[in-house]
Parts: C-alpha cells; sequence; structure tokens
C-alpha cells in the first residue's frame, strides 16, 4: 500500500511560514518598546505581590480586526492610563487569536482580513506590527496565549498572559505558561468553578518539558523552571463569580491547594452574564470590595472599543464599523474613561 492512503488524508494544503526569528528581525525592537515591556512586566509581578498597592487594569478591545481603530484607542488609553496612575496599572487588552467553541472567526493572526483568505503571515506581521506601535505609547500589552506557536513571534512584546477558559485544562497550555516570560492568568473553566484553573496554576508553577520550534522554526524539546506568578481570573459561568462570597470561596481553594491569594477578576463573559452593559457595575462591586479592605483582588478586565456593542461579520469586511467589535459586545470609550475615573476616585479616597 502506498504511503500516501496513510498520511494527511485531511490536509488540503500546507504553506511555509516566515520564522519567528526572521519576523523579529524585520520588525525589531526598540531600546523604549524594550523598556515598557520591562518595566510593565515587573510592574504586574508588583502589583500581584502586593508591592504595589494599585489595582491591575487590563482594558481593551474583545478582539484587535481593525488596526487603525485599535491604535486610536490605544493613543487614548496611554492618555488615560497616566491620568489614573496613582491607583492603576493599566495594560492594554490585546487580543489576536480567537477560541471558538465551534466555528467562527479566529482572530487577525487567523484571517486579517476578515474574509477567508488566511493570510497567517500577513497576520503575524500586522500583530507584531501593532504590538510595537502600542509599546512605543509606553503603554504595556495584554493577550491570550492559544496557538503554541504565537509567543515565539510575538512573546517579547507582551507583559501580561492569558490561558483561556477553554485551554485551562489543556497539558499544553500548562506547559507553555510554565515557560512562558510573563505573569499568567488562568480563566476559570465556562463552567465556573475554580478547581481547573487552580490545577493550572498548580502545573505551570512546576518544571516541564515539551516540544516546540525554535526561533530559527527547529523542532526542539523545551526545558521549563515553572512560572510563580501564574494565578487565577475569575471569569463566571453558569452564575457570576465577582461577588464578595464568590471570592472569599476562590480565596479559601487558593489557600487549600497552598497557592499566593491573587485574584483577577474578568467583568465580561459570565461576570456579566453576556451583557456589556453589566460590566459597570462589576466593576464598582470590585472597587467596593478593594475600598473594604480586600487584599486579594489584585485587578480587573473590561472589554471595551471605541464604539459600545458589536457588530455581525456577515457582509463585506468594508462595510465594518473600525472602532467596533467583531466578537464579543465592548462598552464604548466614553463608559471606559467614567468607570477608570470612577475607579481611580475610589481608590484614592481609599489611601487617605
Amino acid at each position: 500500500m502506498n504511503e500516501q492512503y496513510l498520511e494527511d488524508i485531511n490536509i488540503k494544503s500546507v504553506e511555509l511560514l516566515t520564522t519567528p526569528r526572521a519576523l523579529r528581525s524585520l520588525l525589531p525592537q526598540t531600546p523604549q518598546t524594550l523598556e515598557t515591556v520591562r518595566r510593565g512586566r515587573e510592574a504586574v509581578k508588583q502589583v500581584l505581590d502586593g508591592r504595589d498597592p494599585r489595582l491591575l487594569a487590563i482594558v481593551g478591545p474583545c478582539s484587535i480586526h481593525n488596526v487603525t481603530a485599535a491604535e486610536e484607542y490605544a493613543k487614548r488609553l496611554a492618555r488615560l492610563a497616566e491620568e489614573v496612575s496613582e491607583t492603576l496599572l493599566v495594560v492594554m487588552r490585546v487580543y489576536f487569536e480567537k477560541p471558538r467553541s465551534v466555528l467562527g472567526w479566529k482572530g487577525l493572526i487567523n484571517d486579517p482580513y476578515l474574509d477567508d483568505s488566511f493570510c497567517v503571515e500577513d497576520g503575524l506581521k500586522l500583530a507584531r506590527g501593532f504590538l510595537i506601535k502600542v509599546a512605543q505609547l509606553g503603554l504595556p500589552a495584554a493577550s491570550e496565549v492559544l496557538d503554541i506557536l504565537s509567543p515565539q513571534y510575538l512573546g517579547d512584546l507582551i507583559a501580561w498572559s492569558a490561558i483561556g477558559a477553554r485551554t485551562a485544562e489543556s497539558q499544553t497550555h500548562r506547559e507553555i505558561a510554565s515557560g512562558i516570560s510573563t505573569p499568567v492568568g488562568f480563566k476559570n473553566p465556562t463552567d465556573g468553578s475554580v478547581e481547573a484553573a487552580i490545577n493550572g496554576i498548580k502545573s505551570a508553577y512546576g518544571e516541564h518539558h515539551f516540544l516546540g520550534a525554535t526561533y530559527d522554526g527547529l523542532p526542539a524539546v523545551f526545558g521549563t523552571s515553572g512560572n510563580s506568578y501564574s494565578h487565577i481570573v475569575l471569569r463566571g459561568g453558569k452564575r457570576p463569580n465577582y461577588d464578595a462570597e464568590s471570592v472569599a470561596e476562590c480565596e479559601k481553594a487558593l489557600r487549600e491547594a497552598g497557592l499566593p491569594e491573587r485574584i483577577v477578576i474578568d467583568c465580561s463573559h459570565g461576570n456579566s452574564r453576556k451583557n456589556y452593559e453589566r460590566q459597570a457595575m462589576v466593576l464598582r462591586d470590585i472597587v467596593t470590595q478593594v475600598a473594604f479592605g480586600n487584599t486579594s483582588i489584585r485587578g480587573f478586565m473590561l472589554e471595551s472599543f471605541l464604539e459600545s456593542g458589536a457588530q455581525s461579520l456577515s457582509g463585506s469586511p468594508a462595510d465594518l464599523r473600525p472602532g467596533m467589535s467583531i466578537t464579543d459586545s465592548c462598552i464604548d470609550w466614553e463608559t471606559t474613561e467614567s468607570l477608570l475615573r470612577y475607579a481611580n476616585e475610589q481608590l484614592s479616597a481609599k489611601k487617605t
């Protein structure tokens, strides 16, 4: 029997990609961007450790689909970040990959032109170029680790990483988290339980060996030393889990697991019951908990863009509104300003 009947029977195409090293050479870091990433990572660690009393505020679009609109958002966020810097460490949410329960647009890297052309190399170039522009503004960036090769192309420009609700139980992602150079947040699974995320954190603390690709695109076995800045992100599930009772339950579970009580709360997803307007209510509750003395809550996440709501990717990409999400609904810029200023005022009052 010929091997062709055994191999690649469901593969219809194979396209070679540029190597991570080649892309990094094409779009290199500058002294300014290196310093933004270095300071951002160190600041996030200090917040997670409690050495910095501020809250980590991971704010930005559900996903990046239009880099021009996202650049405008980043410029506004950089100015606001400076304004609220006394109480908030603002990191821009920059998500280029979207996990899908079934099918759908998988993000800028996978399909940058929104037309099922899947020009992945162009997507990687757009993504890296955008991250450089964000870092040039002095604004640290946060992203989700979904594809296992993406960190080789983009990871040097990221200050905080997330392991999503659908991948928190993945051994591969736990292994990557153990070796990644940023603090990494494990989201609780979509059912709302925290056990899988806590197990993921414990796994990421440990040493691992796994298969991957080098900056030159060569297969290799990576050995890791473990990531002591892994922590939990509460994103809700069948019911929200941002309230004081749920936070206390999570604190207890972390203590029993022998882990630091470091919690970031996602104001969207299950915590907002998928109603983007409820993010404001969630954030106010979080701020109140911190103002009344909670010390385990170290940060929050907001899904925010220039315009509120979301639009469907069903017609021509040219007809899309550049500043409105094409994935999860987001709060608009005016609401974002109001909420971060509110948090800053309340937390400033707590300090006096």
